[in-house]
C-alpha cells in the first residue's frame, strides 16, 4: 500500500472497509507528514493533534462496529481558517482581529463532523483572504512544495499547499475571486468553485463560495456530495438537489468546447501558459471534442469596477476597526483598502454593477458551449514573500481575468493541473460549465485527468 498520508480519501475508505488499515494509523501518518513539511510550508493554523486522535479513535470504532457515520468517515481533513470551527479563533489572515472562540461550525465544518471526517487543523490565509498569495500579518507566509521560493496561491493558501504536500486527501477552501482555483493552479491539485449556491456558506456574500481541493477530481467530488446538503443559515442556498457527485464517467466526444487563451485584461498570458492549455484543448479534440477559440468577453470596465467595489467595501470595515487594531492590517491591504476612502456613491455604485455585466457576458458563452477552457492564471506562481503578483498593491486584481467572471457569473469552475514550467512549477487549467452542472465540469475534468500526460512525483520534505 502508498504512503497513507498520500491515498486518496476514496481509497482510504476503501481500505477501512477492507480493514487493511484504520482512522488512527492513517492520521498518525498525515501528522508524521505534518511534522515532516510544516517548518516549511507554514500551511496549518491551530492544529490540534489530540482533539484529532480522539476523533480518528471514535471512528475506527464505528469502523470495526460496521457502522461508519457517513462517506468520509475517518478521513483527515483540514479546512480553511476563515470557515469557522467550534471552539477555535477566526482571526482571518489579520493580527487585526480579536481572537474569540467560535461558537458554532460553519454549515462546511458541520457537515464533515456528521460525515465522520477527522478535521486535525485549519490552514493559513492573508489579511482578509483578499490576496492571492500566503503573505498575512497574523501567520507565517505560506509556501508552495513544488519550490519553497514561490507562493501557494491564495487566499486559500495554506490549504493549496497542504493538498500537494500530502496532508492527507481532503482540504476545504473559499473563493470570492479565484482564491480556491488559484492555489490549485499554482500548487498542481484540483480546486472546485461550485456553482454559487450549491456548498451553504455562513455568512453568504455575492460570489463567495466554500469548495474542495484536493489532488483527485473523484475525492474532490466524494467531498463535495458532503458539503452540499443544506443548512438553514444560507438564505442565498440553491434548493437540494437529489445529485450523483460521483457519477463522473462520461463521454468527450461531441461536446462544443470553447477555448479562452487570452483576455487581453490584466497580465499577459506568459507563452509556457498559453502552450500547456492550448495543448489541453488538443487532448480533448483528439477525444473527440469540438475545440473552438473564442473572443475575450471581460473588459477593463468589469474587472476596475469589481477592484474598486471591492476596495470601498473593506475600507469600511477596517475603517470601522479601533485604531490601535486599523493599524495592525498588512500594510499593503491597508493601502489599496483605503484608496477608495473618497470613492463617489455613484462610483461605488457602478463597480458593484459590474457584478451583474460580468454575469451577462460569461453565461452568454455557454448558451452556445458546454464548456468553457482557459488558464486559470496568466503567469506561473510568483515569489513567496511577495503578497501581490505585480509588487503593486493599487494593481492587486491584474491576475484574476480568467477566475473572477465565474464567482459573478455563478457558474462552477475547477482547476486541474495541465502542464508544467520548465523549472518544474504547476500549470492551472480552468474548467468552467453553464450554471448549476457541478457534476458536468467535475466530469470533463476527470476525463482530461485520465487523458493528460504523466504527471511529475508529488514533492517531498
Amino acid at each position: 500500500m502508498a504512503e497513507l498520508a498520500d491515498l486518496s480519501a476514496v481509497d482510504l475508505v476503501a481500505a477501512y472497509r477492507a480493514g487493511e488499515t484504520s482512522p488512527v494509523e492513517a492520521l498518525d501518518a498525515v501528522l508524521t507528514r505534518v511534522e515532516a513539511w510544516e517548518s516549511k510550508l507554514c500551511a496549518t493554523y491551530a492544529l490540534d493533534a489530540e482533539a484529532a486522535r480522539a476523533a480518528a479513535a471514535a471512528s475506527q470504532r464505528r469502523w470495526l462496529g460496521g457502522a461508519p457515520a457517513g462517506p468520509l468517515d475517518g478521513v483527515p481533513v483540514t479546512v480553511k481558517e476563515n470557515i469557522a470551527t467550534r471552539g477555535t479563533p477566526v482571526p482571518q489572515g489579520t493580527a487585526a482581529t480579536e481572537l474569540i472562540p467560535a461558537r458554532e461550525d460553519a454549515p462546511a465544518a458541520a457537515r464533515l463532523r456528521e460525515s465522520g471526517a477527522v478535521i486535525f487543523a485549519k490552514t493559513t490565509m492573508p489579511d482578509y483572504g483578499m490576496l492571492s498569495s500566503g503573505v498575512s500579518s497574523f501567520h507565517r507566509p505560506a509556501r508552495n512544495p513544488w519550490n519553497l521560493g514561490r507562493t501557494p496561491g491564495g487566499s486559500s493558501a495554506g490549504a493549496g499547499a497542504a493538498a500537494a504536500a500530502g496532508y492527507g486527501p481532503l482540504h476545504l477552501g473559499t473563493d470570492i475571486g479565484g482564491s480556491i482555483r488559484l492555489p490549485a493552479g499554482w500548487c498542481g491539485v484540483v480546486g472546485l468553485k461550485p456553482s454559487f449556491g450549491r456548498i451553504p456558506v455562513a455568512p453568504p456574500y455575492p460570489g463567495r463560495v466554500v469548495g474542495p481541493m484536493t489532488r483527485t477530481v473523484t475525492d474532490a467530488a466524494l467531498l463535495s456530495s458532503v458539503l452540499a446538503a443544506p443548512d438553514a443559515r444560507d438564505h442565498t442556498a440553491l434548493p437540494p438537489a437529489g445529485i450523483d457527485w460521483l457519477r463522473l464517467d462520461g463521454e468527450v466526444r461531441g461536446l462544443r468546447i470553447a477555448l479562452l487563451l487570452d483576455h487581453r485584461v490584466g497580465l499577459p498570458v506568459e507563452p509556457v501558459v498559453t502552450a500547456a492549455v492550448a495543448a489541453a484543448g488538443q487532448v480533448l479534440e483528439s477525444a473527440g471534442a469540438s475545440v473552438e477559440p473564442i473572443d475575450p468577453f471581460l473588459s477593463r470596465e468589469m474587472l476596475d469596477g469589481m477592484d474598486l467595489f471591492w476596495r470601498f467595501r473593506s475600507w469600511t470595515d477596517i475603517s470601522a476597526l479601533p485604531a490601535e487594531r486599523r493599524e495592525l492590517v498588512l500594510p499593503g491591504i491597508a493601502q489599496w483598502a483605503s484608496s477608495a476612502r473618497d470613492a463617489t456613491a455613484a462610483q461605488v455604485f457602478h463597480g458593484f454593477s459590474q457584478m451583474d455585466a460580468i454575469s451577462v457576458a460569461a453565461n452568454r458563452v455557454v448558451r452556445d458551449f458546454d464548456y468553457v477552457l482557459s488558464p486559470v492564471a496568466p503567469i506561473p506562481a510568483f515569489p513567496a514573500e511577495q503578497a501581490y503578483p505585480t509588487g503593486d498593491p493599487l494593481r492587486g486584481m491584474e491576475h484574476i481575468a480568467f477566475t473572477l467572471p465565474c464567482n459573478m457569473s455563478g457558474q462552477p469552475a475547477v482547476s486541474v493541473n495541465c502542464g508544467w514550467t520548465p523549472d518544474g512549477l504547476p500549470i492551472g487549467l480552468q474548467i468552467a460549465g453553464r450554471r448549476f452542472d457541478d457534476v458536468g465540469v467535475l466530469r470533463l475534468a476527470r476525463a482530461y485527468e485520465q487523458l493528460r500526460p504523466a504527471q511529475l512525483a508529488w514533492p517531498r520534505p
